[in-house]
């Protein structure tokens, strides 16, 4: 009988060894020749101080290059018609999968794109109308406020070799959208009285539109010597042809003063010169009047629908596709549950899956027809995940941006479980994050710092959520840290009354919101706190309001622009050189002439990606050579706008360079933290926090004595949050009223007054359930802030 050989396991096979994504020499961006090794079908969270090169490693160094190596598996036909990618600064990336972006992105903010059209439930819902719907009024196309009716006929001519034939054709499309408003569910109206005081004549100054004088300007002179109405006449006496022709002329050339110029009337002077230019880029008296000056309302036709009669007469069970979008992804999960037709099954079992995807990432609340801009930087990002969560594919690499921005303690946990179980389909994934709630669910931790910026782009730690805590990092430092709640409160000086707020969720809510103190709005996301400080507060109430949208500019502005601190630097060296300012302006005269005042020039090659080269004449200072013979303090401009703002603010504090109109600003900017940024860095480069912080602090100098800020702990590691809560204390304490929307425990335990939502979201929320101070909120737990609240004190 053979000899039994021992039973052996045998050896692992060559495929199962690549378990590591290695990065080795890693530079994009402030990254510091960074070398890791990040295990494969785990969680790793990436931790660090904000600006300390998380996003530059994770998004731009890892998943940049995998969507890079993707893109050139197809054809350069179809590369044309890609995105460029350009690959990142590092030596070796081995082991990578596909990656998967989720970020904080927010959604376009085009009037015409709702939760519906951004994910795929509408497209579903249009398909199951057309099928179902009674009366039937088309195809899908019919139900879509993005489809205009068309109809065509004419002549086409086919040429076939040697003939060519004329052929009669007809065409035409049902579209869904209503022809009044266009499908933006709103039209927009002038509100005249902004325009003009029609008590006065234009000889008497009757604009009130900013720029406008009547004396000198050259379009108030081209209406009061039109010929079309009489100069010295009050605007409330001008007969009704004079009021059209005053108002909606026709362009005609007149003569002013000996010269040619175009007459038009107000109304489409004021469209082309106000109202089609980007609000954002507007000087902010621009914007205040813009503002003012237009009106929204409810489309009268569609009532807010945006879609036709023909749509909205078309129902399933009694409910239009109308009534549809408008209910809560909840509540219509459990309609469509309610419909059982076997022609239709496949669709109703998708939608069934879309929407039931919605109520389980915590998106319940939301409905179909929400415009995608209104939607916060936390709730786009959990809308992206939407399309992730039941998907069949594995081993793939999910990159995650702070997926719990915008989300209460009590929702943080289902956060969790989501991440949890991408990973335990045996897919990678790879979080930026500074809650300890969501670091501590980590298998694997990279620190990145030790500081911001220039001081960052270092790996700190590698490990364990144990070996974090035991770290002498600064995340592991802070990592249990609590604050406790204060012992002594403000008292407030008065109050900002709000009586019967219904925008949204709101029901019907009277409330007193204390003034002079730091007061504190809580509930679950979609409660209704946005609804409640940014469309309910009265409109003479002096509000600055500070919220998460993005800022606008191209990779030519930076904090110097923005903040409007290069303007009192470029006056300070033209004063002490005796020429212009503009010359000290990359934008303007002083641009150096061979890249424009870029500082690189691009190249562009087609399908692959361009190249950006610094400029050999400029050598990326951006000037020309002759600009930068001209000091200040022994420094040129380009030196200045290299400085970091803690730097520049010692450099504009005395000496030769002392000018206090650059001081202030600067001293903003090192209050809310940003002392790390250099002054002539380009804001597309800046993270969510970041930039956040930069509107901050070019707000803190308005005149407005209410503050409303929307989650300003967004991006701020746990080491930040203590400096953000002496820089909410300086402002109160300074006379101004703050208002935080917020969800960390750490700004509600500091704070003097807390209002309390809820207590769900959406049809659940909408009232007040709790007011008083942050002590009293512990000692009731009556709602699910107070409960998390007292945990995190340990009360």
């Amino acid at each position: 009988m053979p000899k039994r050989t021992e039973d052996r396991s045998p050896a692992p096979h060559t495929a199962d060894t690549h378990d590591l994504i290695r990065v080795h020499g890693a530079r994009e961006n402030n990254l510091k020749d960074v070398s890791i090794e990040i295990p494969k079908r785990r969680l790793t969270v990436f931790t660090g101080v904000s600006g300390s090169g998380k996003s530059s490693l994770v998004f731009n160094t890892i998943a940049a290059e995998s969507q890079r190596m993707i893109n050139e598996t197809y054809s350069a036909f179809v590369q044309g018609f890609m995105p460029t990618l350009a690959r990142p600064e590092v030596d070796v990336l081995e082991g990578l999968t596909t990656a998967i972006t989720v970020d904080q992105q927010r959604m376009g903010s085009d009037p015409r794109s709702t939760v519906g059209t951004a994910t795929d439930a509408n497209a579903m819902l249009r398909i199951l109308f057309s099928r179902l719907g009674k009366p039937h009024i088309g195809p899908p196309s019919a139900y879509s406020f993005n489809t205009a009716s068309v109809k065509a006929s004419g002549a086409i001519t086919v040429e076939r070799g040697n003939k060519a034939k004329a052929q009669k054709a007809t065409f035409q499309r049902t579209g869904g959208m209503c022809t009044r408003c266009e499908g933006r569910g709103s039209v927009s109206d002038i509100d005249l009285t902004q325009l003009y005081d029609d008590s006065k004549s234009l000889a008497e100054g009757a604009f009130t539109i900013p720029g406008w004088k009547s004396d000198s300007q050259w379009t108030v002179q081209v209406y009061a010597q039109s010929g079309f109405v009489d100069p010295d006449k009050p605007i409330r006496q001008y007969t009704k042809k004079e009021l059209r022709d005053f108002l909606y002329g026709e362009p005609v050339k007149v003569k002013v003063n000996g010269v040619n110029l175009t007459y038009e009337g107000l109304i489409p002077k004021i469209q082309k010169s106000f109202l089609s230019k980007d609000k954002e880029a507007m000087q902010p008296h621009i914007r205040a009047f813009v503002e003012r000056a237009v009106t929204f309302t409810t489309c009268p036709e569609c009532e807010g629908t945006r879609l036709s009669e023909g749509a909205r007469s078309s129902k399933i069970k009694r409910i239009s596709i109308a009534d549809a979008c408008a209910m809560e992804i909840r509540d219509l999960a459990e309609w469509v549950r309610g419909l059982s037709e076997p022609s239709v099954a496949p669709l109703l079992t998708a939608l069934q899956q879309t929407l039931d995807s919605f109520v389980e990432i915590g998106l319940g609340y939301l409905a179909l027809d929400r415009p995608a801009g209104t939607l916060s930087g936390g709730e786009a990002q959990r809308v992206k995940m939407i399309r992730h969560l039941g998907s069949s594919l594995t081993d793939v690499t999910y990159v995650f941006d702070e997926p719990t921005i915008g989300l209460h303690p009590h929702d943080i946990q289902r956060m969790n479980d989501l991440l949890l179980r991408l990973r335990d389909k045996g897919n990678t994934v790879l979080v930026v994050e500074h809650k300890p709630e969501t670091i501590a669910i980590a298998d694997h931790v990279i620190d990145l710092g030790p500081g911001a910026g220039t001081a960052g782009g270092s790996v700190c730690f590698e490990g364990t959520v144990e070996g974090l805590r035991a770290s002498e990092t600064i995340t592991g430092r802070h990592f249990d840290d609590r604050s406790s709640l204060k012992e002594t409160v403000r008292t407030p000086k008065d109050a900002l009354e709000i009586r019967g707020a219904s925008a949204n969720n709101l029901r019907d809510v009277d409330v007193d919101i204390p003034l002079g103190v730091l007061t504190v709005i809580t509930g679950v996301a979609g409660s209704g706190k946005s609804s409640l400080v940014h469309g309910s507060m009265p409109t003479d109430a002096d509000v600055v309001s500070v919220d998460q949208s993005p800022i606008k500019g191209s990779r030519r502005s930076n904090p110097a622009t923005y903040t409007g601190l290069l303007d009192p630097i470029r006056k300070a060296f033209a004063k002490v050189n005796g020429v212009k300012p503009a010359l000290f302006s990359a934008n303007s005269e002083g641009a150096c002439p061979t890249c424009n005042g870029a500082g690189v020039i691009y190249t562009d090659l087609g399908m692959m990606a361009g190249v950006a080269s610094p400029c050999e004449d400029c050598e990326g200072k951006r000037f020309q050579a002759s600009v930068l013979e001209y000091h200040l303090g022994g420094r040129d401009i380009s030196e200045v706008l290299a400085m970091s703002v803690t730097e520049a603010e010692e450099f504009f504090g005395s000496g030769d360079a002392h000018t206090p109109a650059a001081h202030k600003i600067l001293d903003r900017l090192v209050d809310v933290g940003l002392g790390y940024l250099s002054l002539g860095q380009p804001l597309t480069t800046l993270s969510g926090g970041e930039r956040q912080r930069l509107k901050l602090a070019t707000h803190m100098g308005d005149k407005g004595g209410v503050y409303v800020l929307d989650e300003p702990t967004t991006g701020l590691h746990l080491a930040d949050v203590e400096q953000l809560l002496a820089l909410l204390d300086r402002l109160v304490d300074s006379g101004k009223s703050v208002i935080v929307v917020e969800h960390h425990q750490a700004v509600m335990a500091h704070a003097d007054w807390i209002i309390d939502l809820g207590p769900g979201a959406g049809h659940d929320g909408g009232g007040i359930v709790f007011e008083g101070t942050p002590a009293e909120l512990v000692a009731a737990r009556s709602t699910l802030t107070g409960e998390h609240l007292a945990e995190y004190v340990g009360a």
